[in-house]
């Protein structure tokens, strides 16, 4: 049941390096000052897919473009995607919020919508080329792609249940992969198109060591029902509704990793990362490199300490700040009125006379 698992997951690769081909000489033009911004807000988010926990949270709204071919004239026409990121000092968390027409049909992935994130793990891996090693797949291994590693993580909605969490799970982790047979939330690192592997997954060799760290949900904001889907639900809303997909997801800022398969994160630090995003346009399926991108290049992604939340929140909560200090000011008075009080009503002392005097 492994074999023909790990099967299935390579033949959707080498589908989906066949169709990695550039049009012409590639350009960017990148918009670098985009940051994603992850503040610690601890306890705040639930991973089920809804939006509504995430309404306070400040986001980075980008145009999709083609990755391949990034012109303007091209973009998603749908809408752009918002970016939200935030951690609670052990976990960070990411919502994509995407308009489009819902669609959904079950066990068909590439006519549902369908999501990536991608960071950088090698100080040479470019965003360009998915880690820019120039070694083909017959080459390509962790000694001659040292260096060009990018992490990355995959959600196929097509055999996922709305509001349901996939991901790493027991199962699929006690093989020692990133894979994810339940929901297609999968774990990989990649050196280029062509060599792009589930963690624990090698072109020589494998290592049971891997898991998949990474938890998600997605939800569609014409779904009315919140009370809990089954498969047999499906589509589970009428197809063609107008609205928004979101994509939540989860995982720990640092992992167990000693691959160079996941990237680690660092509070106070930044990283590099973008966004994928496919969509059946026009009810056709999508193929692998048909995706849009946030960026034509790296998006920095900055994790705040706690401390510099504070620091940066200062100046824009003044009503927060009044509040304080009239609240410590009466808890100032109440300590002198009672003091007062206290010497007012306390026992007066008897003067001691001796004996003798009396």
């Amino acid at each position: 049941m492994l074999r023909a698992l790990l099967l299935l997951s390579l033949l959707g690769l080498i589908r989906w390096v066949n169709a990695h081909q550039e049009r012409g000489e590639w350009t960017c033009e990148s918009e670098s000052e985009i940051r994603v911004q992850a503040d610690y807000r601890p306890g705040l988010v639930t991973l089920d897919g809804l939006a509504d926990d995430w309404k306070d949270i400040d986001g980075s709204e980008f145009s999709l473009r083609p990755a391949l071919d990034p012109d303007e004239d091209h973009e998603y026409a749908g809408g752009k995607m918002t970016v939200k990121a935030l951690h609670d000092g052990m976990d960070v968390f990411f919502l994509l919020q995407v308009d489009g027409d819902y669609a959904y049909i079950n066990g068909d992935s590439k006519k549902c919508p369908s999501v990536a994130l991608m960071f950088q793990i090698g100080g040479d891996a470019s965003y360009h080329n998915m880690g820019g090693c120039k070694e083909g797949p017959d080459s390509c291994t962790k000694k001659t792609c040292k260096g060009h590693e990018v992490d990355m993580m995959h959600f196929s909605i097509g055999t996922a249940i709305p509001g349901r969490l996939y991901g790493g799970n027991p199962i699929d982790n006690s093989n020692g992969n990133g894979g994810d047979r339940f929901g297609h939330l999968v774990d990989l690192y990649a050196w280029n198109p062509h060599c792009r592997y589930l963690d624990g997954i090698g072109p020589s060799e494998n290592d049971s060591s891997a898991q998949n760290n990474w938890k998600g949900a997605w939800w569609h904001s014409s779904i009315s029902s919140q009370s809990g889907f089954v498969e047999e639900d499906n589509p589970y809303t009428p197809g063609g509704q107008k609205g928004a997909y979101y994509f939540e997801f989860s995982r720990p800022l640092r992992t167990m990793d000693h691959l160079q398969q996941d990237a680690q994160f660092t509070i106070g630090g930044s990283s590099k990362m973008s966004v994928a995003f496919w969509y059946p346009v026009d009810g056709k399926p999508w193929h692998g490199s048909g995706h849009y991108s946030i960026n034509c290049d790296w998006v920095q992604l900055d994790m705040s300490s706690g401390s510099s939340i504070l620091t940066k929140s200062a100046p824009s909560s003044n009503h927060d700040i009044t509040g304080t200090f009239a609240l410590l000011f009466s808890v100032i008075s109440l300590c002198v009125s009672a003091v007062v009080w206290y010497r007012m009503h306390r026992p007066k002392s008897v003067p001691f006379t001796p004996i003798g005097n009396l």
